[in-house]
C-alpha cells in the first residue's frame, strides 16, 4: 500500500512538472533584443492579452509555456516595434489621394504628373505635394506661368517637399482673393517685377488652404487606413502625428475602438482654439487609451530652411533675410505657462537658430530648471553653441529627424555657410545633453521606412553610400543609440515607457522581424536592411 502511494505521488509530482502554462503565443529560436536597461538578448517569448508574460533562454519558455499558436522565427533578429517620434501620419495618407511631386526631375516633370493626375481622377482642385527645386538643375523657385498655361480654368495649389511654400495658379490666387496688397503675418507672397509669382511661404498658404474643399471623413478613414497598410510594412508600430485637430482624434479613436486602425498613435495637437478650449478647458487633463495618447500641442516656430523660412540670428548666406517667427513672441509665452499650468506638453516644430533660442528660453522661463515635463523641440536643426546647454539645464527633449540631414546636405551650405552649418543636423552633441534623445521621420516630407533613420543616423550617408567619409560624421550617432531612438527613448519622450519600447514582461508586444542585425552587419548594407514581420500586441499585422 505504502508502495502504491508512493508511485501515486511521484506520477502526480512528474505530471505537475510537465503541464506547461498556455498562452496566445510564442516566439522562438530568435535572436531578440531587449533594448531593457541592461539591452539583454533572449531567445525567445510568451505572450497573453497583447502583454509579455515571458521572455528569456529557449529551453526555459518552451519548457514552461504552450502557445496557442507558435512562432519559430528561424534565427531572425526581433526588436522592439518601431516609433516614428515626428511624423504627419493622416496627412501622408491624405498625400496618398495627391499628386506625388516627390520623384519630379524639374518643374516641366511636375506640370506633366498634374495633367496626367487630372486626366485620370478629374478633381476639382489639383492638390500636390514634395516637389523640390534644390534637386533640379535649375534651382530657382518655379512661378506659376506654365501652370496658369496648362491649367487655365481649375484651381491648382502644389506644396514643396518641405510643406512650407507652395506654387498657386492663377485661378487659385483669384479664388482666395489674394492680390499685391494682400498681407500676411508669419508668411509671404513672392512678387516680381510687382507682380504675383504664384509662390507662398509659410502662413501665406493658408490663405489657399482656407478656402479649398476639406477632405471628408471617409477621405480621412480611407487616407489613415491606407497610411497603416504602408507604415506596418516598414516596423512602425508607434507613431507620433505632429498636429491634429479635435475631430481628428476622435476619428482615430473611433477607428481603434472598432479595431480596424491598430496603429498606436501619440496625438500633438495644433495649437487651434477648438483644441485649446475642448483639450484645457473642457477635459482639463490629457486623454489616454491603449492605442491612443493626447497630452501634448504641437506649435510652429518658423519654417523651413529650403524655403528661407526658417528664422536665424543672421542672414541667410543666399539672401537679405533672416527668416521671422510664425507667431508673435507673447504667443508662444502665454500658452507656454498655460500648458505647464496644465499639465500638458508643449512641443515646438523650431528649425532656425534664432527660433531655437527664443523658444528653449520661453521654455526656460516656465520650467525653472531640471524636470520631467519632457517639453520638446521638435527638429533642432540648427543650434547656436552656446545655446546647446538649455536642453539640459531645463531638461528639453531634442526631436530630431536624421534623414533631413542627408535629404539638405548638397543645398544646406549656399544656406547657411561653412562656419555656422557646423552648428545644423548636431545630433551627437544634442544626444550629449540629456543622455537620450527621440527619432522621427517627419513623414511625408521624407519617407516613411525608419530604417533609412537608423542608417542616416550612424553612416551620415545616403542610399548610394556618399558622401564617402560621412557628412559631418562627428555627429553620428553610434548603432544602440540609433535603435534606442526608434524604440525606447522615443516612447520615453511619450511618456510611454513604462508600456512600450523594449521588449519586457508586463509590456506590450508590438515587436518586429528584420532579415539582418542592424547593430553587426557591415555598414554598406544597411540599406537592405527590411522588415519581414510585425506584431502589435501580439497580432502579426504584417
Amino acid at each position: 500500500m505504502k508502495l502504491l502511494l508512493v508511485i501515486v505521488f511521484l506520477v502526480l509530482s512528474f505530471s505537475s512538472c510537465i503541464t506547461k502554462q498556455e498562452v496566445d503565443l510564442v516566439v522562438h529560436n530568435a535572436t531578440i533584443y531587449t533594448l531593457d536597461e541592461e539591452n539583454n538578448k533572449f531567445d525567445a517569448m510568451a505572450i497573453s492579452d497583447g502583454i509579455i508574460v515571458a521572455i528569456g533562454k529557449e529551453n526555459q519558455i518552451l519548457n514552461k509555456y504552450k502557445g496557442k499558436e507558435n512562432v519559430d522565427a528561424e534565427q531572425h533578429i526581433i526588436y522592439p516595434g518601431f516609433i516614428d517620434a515626428h511624423c504627419h501620419f493622416l496627412g501622408y495618407g491624405l498625400s496618398l489621394q495627391q499628386v506625388n511631386l516627390i520623384d519630379a526631375t524639374s518643374f516641366d516633370d511636375v506640370i506633366a504628373k498634374c495633367k496626367e493626375f487630372d486626366k485620370h481622377k478629374n478633381p476639382q482642385w489639383i492638390m500636390g505635394r514634395g516637389w523640390d527645386n534644390m534637386k533640379w538643375k535649375d534651382t530657382k523657385f518655379p512661378t506659376r506661368e506654365k501652370l496658369d498655361f496648362a491649367f487655365p480654368t481649375k484651381p491648382v495649389l502644389i506644396r514643396r517637399i518641405d510643406g512650407h511654400a507652395a506654387i498657386a495658379n492663377k485661378v487659385a490666387l483669384d479664388l482666395a482673393n489674394i492680390t499685391t496688397d494682400t498681407q500676411v503675418k508669419g508668411g509671404h507672397l513672392v512678387m516680381k517685377n510687382g507682380e504675383l509669382t504664384g509662390v507662398l511661404v509659410d502662413n501665406a498658404v493658408n490663405l489657399i488652404l482656407d478656402i479649398m474643399p476639406k477632405p471628408s471623413l471617409s477621405n480621412k478613414k480611407e487616407a489613415l487606413l491606407s497610411a497603416q497598410r504602408n507604415c506596418f510594412e516598414v516596423g512602425l508600430t508607434t507613431v507620433d502625428d505632429a498636429g491634429l485637430s479635435k475631430s481628428e482624434v476622435q476619428l482615430i479613436d473611433k477607428l481603434q475602438t472598432t479595431r480596424e486602425l491598430k496603429m498606436r498613435v501619440y496625438a500633438m495637437l495644433t495649437d487651434s482654439e477648438e483644441n485649446f478650449a475642448y483639450y484645457l478647458d473642457t477635459l482639463e487633463e490629457p486623454y489616454i487609451t491603449d492605442k491612443l495618447t493626447v497630452c501634448s500641442f504641437k506649435f510652429y516656430g518658423d519654417g523651413a530652411l529650403g524655403s528661407r523660412g526658417a528664422c536665424l540670428l543672421k542672414n541667410y548666406e543666399d539672401k537679405t533675410s533672416q527668416g521671422s517667427l510664425l507667431s508673435d513672441t507673447s504667443y508662444f509665452q502665454k500658452y507656454a505657462k498655460l500648458l505647464y499650468d496644465k499639465g500638458f506638453q508643449m512641443c515646438t516644430h523650431s528649425i532656425g537658430d534664432s527660433t531655437t533660442r527664443f523658444i528653449l528660453k520661453t521654455y526656460g522661463d516656465v520650467l525653472k530648471t531640471t524636470n520631467d515635463r519632457r517639453w520638446r523641440i521638435e527638429h533642432a536643426q540648427l543650434v547656436d553653441s552656446s545655446d546647446v546647454k538649455l536642453f539640459k539645464k531645463y531638461s528639453i527633449v531634442p526631436s530630431v529627424q536624421p534623414t533631413h540631414a542627408i535629404s539638405d546636405m548638397n543645398w544646406v551650405l549656399l544656406r547657411l555657410g561653412k562656419k555656422r552649418l557646423r552648428f545644423g543636423y548636431a545630433y551627437k552633441d544634442l544626444l550629449r545633453q540629456n543622455g537620450w534623445m527621440p527619432l522621427g521621420t517627419d513623414f511625408p516630407i521624407e519617407g516613411i521606412n525608419p530604417l533609412m533613420t537608423f542608417y542616416t543616423a550612424v553612416a551620415r550617408k545616403n542610399k548610394e553610400g556618399l558622401p564617402k567619409n560621412g557628412f559631418q560624421i562627428e555627429n553620428a550617432l553610434s548603432r544602440l543609440e540609433a535603435l534606442k531612438g526608434m524604440t525606447i527613448w522615443a516612447a520615453l519622450a511619450n511618456f510611454e515607457e513604462t508600456q512600450k519600447g523594449s521588449l519586457e514582461i508586463g509590456k506590450v508586444a508590438d515587436f518586429v522581424f528584420l532579415n539582418m542585425n542592424l547593430l553587426t552587419v557591415e555598414e554598406n548594407k544597411l540599406p537592405k536592411a527590411r522588415v519581414t514581420a510585425t506584431y502589435i500586441n501580439g497580432e502579426q499585422v504584417f
